[in-house]
């Protein structure tokens, strides 16, 4: 008999604890929550409680509530973290949320998820971007849960586009770049549009462009394009192409686009400005042949952009990058002639020096250099006149000047004349025809000079 009253007796205990939470359920129903909370502790003492999600739920609902209440999140600090924690352990034993979806637990939810959101609003409006950062987080936590579940009206929507934002926006705000990307990549992988999104296209580009990334890089540009196809993303092609590739991947690539005739007159002139500005490291690493190609390939992107947009801008820059070649080249034979002339004084009074097999082999050298700078010196001040002429041609009669336009009229007619007078003190004795044209020429751009 008393082996029966002790088995009725373990079957009411586990009666009784099968109805615990039960009052805990009770006690949340009607939102009294701190004596919810009272009961819960109790039975949460018990390890066995731990076990089942009913714990874990009740615990979730009951600190989300505390969440959003002014006076006891004081009372009960940091309730989200507390009610994030339970919320993940219930997820763990019930994945299927049946607790919580027969006991209308939404709104734990919703409690956690607009709470955030209004905080972050609060902490993103007095420019408190760690606090924003923090709050959106969560928001977009929880907004996630209720979109991914269906517990938002909005059907059509797969998450919340402005938690995500925000997040986005405190992120990139508190210096924590990856975090911002992170967000960003969401909503452009998403295809979201729209004005107020434009620039987080923009952020990404800029990110890449700064990392390296030419896989995310053609991405995001793929994805901008696609979405603001009227904004000019060549600037931000021309910038990853002018940071990111050696100088023999830019020759490529021009040449490449180049010949597939899809270069605009916009990008030929992004691309002689990429190439004019190109580091001084890679010049300088260059052979002479790398830098010769370098600067011709500045003045035909220059020459290509005005042959699909004629301007005297242009013109002036083809202009300008084959006075530079003329110089370097004129420099070149220069020095050349200088160092016969040094050598030829060094030994004058030195017959056997003079007779010797060395010397005439300096001599030789000397003359060779001279003669290999000057024909493409030559052929560089014949460009450099062809298109400072153009520019000229174009820009002299126009009206209405802007300030660039005139520098560039009073720099090439200077450049002009100095070409000019190089080619006619040439022609002197030589050749008496050429002599006075180019003496007629350099006076006429010579009396130009500061005219406009």
């Amino acid at each position: 008999m008393k082996k029966i009253l002790w088995i009725l007796m373990i079957s009411v205990a586990f009666t009784a604890k099968a109805q615990d939470f039960k009052k805990v359920s009770n006690l949340v129903l009607i939102n009294q929550m701190e004596p919810a909370k009272v009961e819960l502790d109790k039975l949460m003492s018990d390890p066995k409680a731990e076990a089942k999600p009913d714990g874990w739920y009740y615990k979730f609902k009951i600190y989300a509530f505390f969440y959003k209440d002014d006076n006891l999140r004081i009372k009960y600090p940091k309730p989200e973290i507390t009610a994030d924690e339970a919320y993940q352990k219930y997820i763990s034993l019930e994945p299927s949320l049946k607790l919580l979806k027969d006991n209308n637990g939404q709104d734990a939810l919703f409690n956690l998820y607009a709470t955030s959101f209004n905080k972050g609003i609060g902490s993103f409006n007095t420019k408190n971007w760690d606090s924003a950062s923090y709050y959106f987080t969560i928001a977009v936590k929880y907004s996630d849960v209720i979109f991914q579940h269906k517990f938002s009206t909005n059907l059509n929507q797969g998450f919340d586009t402005t938690s995500i934002l925000y997040a986005g926006y405190s992120a990139q705000n508190a210096k924590k770049t990856e975090v911002a990307i992170m967000y960003y990549d969401r909503l452009i992988s998403s295809k979201v549009g729209g004005a107020s999104y434009l620039d987080i296209y923009k952020y990404c580009l800029v990110y890449c462009i700064n990392k390296k990334n030419k896989d995310s890089f053609d991405k995001y540009l793929a994805s901008s394009k696609a979405m603001y196809p009227y904004q000019d993303w060549e600037d931000y092609e021309m910038s990853y192409f002018s940071k990111n590739y050696t100088l023999q991947d830019k020759f490529d690539l021009y040449d490449k686009e180049d010949a597939a005739g899809i270069i605009s007159a916009r990008k030929y002139l992004q691309y002689g400005d990429a190439f004019t500005r190109v580091s001084k490291d890679e010049v300088l690493g260059a052979d002479s042949s790398k830098q010769d190609l370098y600067l011709h390939k500045a003045a035909d992107a220059f020459k290509k952009t005005f042959y699909k947009s004629p301007d005297g801008i242009s013109a002036f820059n083809a202009g300008v990058i084959y006075y530079n070649i003329f110089v370097i080249y004129d420099e070149k034979a220069t020095q050349a002639r200088r160092s016969l002339q040094d050598l030829n004084t060094s030994i004058e009074n030195d017959p056997k020096k003079k007779a010797s097999a060395q010397y005439k082999a300096q001599v030789e050298s000397l003359k060779s250099q001279r003669i290999i700078a000057e024909k493409p010196l030559s052929e560089a001040g014949d460009s450099s006149i062809i298109w400072l002429e153009k520019e000229y041609a174009f820009l002299k009669d126009k009206k209405d000047k802007s300030r660039e336009e005139k520098n560039c009229l009073n720099k090439s007619v200077d450049y002009l004349s100095n070409i000019l007078m190089y080619k006619r003190d040439k022609a002197i004795g030589k050749d008496p025809k050429a002599f006075d044209e180019y003496d007629a020429k350099f006076k006429v751009y010579d009396d130009l000079h500061g005219k406009f």
